[in-house]
């Protein structure tokens, strides 16, 4: 397959409502707390992406917004109203979710695991309509999986899965939609494919948060970056505002200069060649550890 064309810099939304929001965070698995007392807006109509290191505290964030991970304290507020306070289906007309990892049932084709999607708006006594139908055409078309429709997702490369999970989440048609590290395991071709395509959706009027690991390909794509450590928001804002080579030193470790990307003119980050990294300041639960096992 050919590469998708390198989009133009992206600029920020021109709007600056929010509508997903969350306050006095505090987010954990059990007795282990990953946040806490964390604030956070996201900008309607942005293509926000989080970014930062291994066990940051990204996707346990995005958890707690799609309301899979309740806070332990805190509250995660969509349209001012609490995200508990709606109806599973009512909350699924408006936030999508494409989680990290996805696994089909075996055998089943395309257009039946995309169709998947519109279970929020099935009813009791009415299941599928002509909108059902339209809105699963919509998004085999948006994704460019309409001739791919009848073969079993199995048989698929990675990247054509991972547009499979997308037209699935777009099905729902949701103007809110989150994505756990989507191109994580593709390769280049099928990552700028993936981000290619929440960029036009976002230009479509998605509000689009994403987690990456990739500092660039975050820095070309987005419109709004949130970058965390250790369970902080260290920054956030547009990239060509915030990204410096002192936030990644501070977020990653990482000395580096940042330059204008020669193809988008969007923050890139190279890292210094001699000794580019300094492992007594990696943030994360592993410098933690580290720092304990030290003392």
């Amino acid at each position: 397959m050919t590469t998708t064309p390198t989009p133009p810099a992206p600029t920020p939304p021109a709007a600056a409502s929010t509508r997903l929001a969350g306050t006095g965070l505090r987010i954990g698995y059990g007795d282990r707390t990953i946040i806490s007392d964390l604030d956070v807006e996201i900008p309607d109509g942005s293509f926000t992406v989080i970014v930062g290191p291994n066990a940051c505290g990204k996707s346990t964030l995005l958890r707690a917004l799609s309301r899979l991970l309740p806070p332990q304290h805190g509250t995660v507020l969509l349209d001012g109203r609490e995200v508990d306070s709606y109806r599973g289906k009512e909350f699924a007309r408006l936030v999508g979710l494409l989680p990290q990892q996805s696994i089909a049932p075996e055998g089943i084709t395309v257009i039946d695991l995309v169709s998947r999607g519109r279970f929020p708006y099935q009813k009791m006594f009415q299941q599928w309509t002509d909108d059902d139908q339209q809105a699963v055409d919509r998004a085999l078309h948006a994704t460019r999986l309409t001739e791919l429709a009848t073969r079993r997702v199995e048989a698929l490369s990675g990247g054509q899965r991972q547009r499979v999970w997308i037209a699935m989440a777009l099905a729902q048609e949701t103007p809110i939609l989150l994505l756990d590290e989507p191109t994580t395991y593709l390769d280049l071709a099928h990552q700028l494919e993936v981000l290619q395509l929440c960029t036009e959706l976002n230009a479509q009027g998605k509000t689009l948060v994403a987690v990456l690991h990739d500092l660039n390909q975050a820095a070309r794509f987005s419109t709004h970056l949130i970058a965390m450590r250790s369970g902080e928001i260290i920054a956030t804002g547009p990239p060509a505002e915030m990204l410096t080579a002192e936030l990644v030193e501070k977020v990653f470790g990482v000395r580096s200069q940042v330059i204008p990307d020669p193809e988008s003119g969007t923050p890139m980050v190279v890292p210094l060649a001699e000794n580019p990294v300094d492992f007594r300041i990696v943030p994360g639960d592993t410098a933690d550890l580290q720092a304990a096992h030290d003392n």
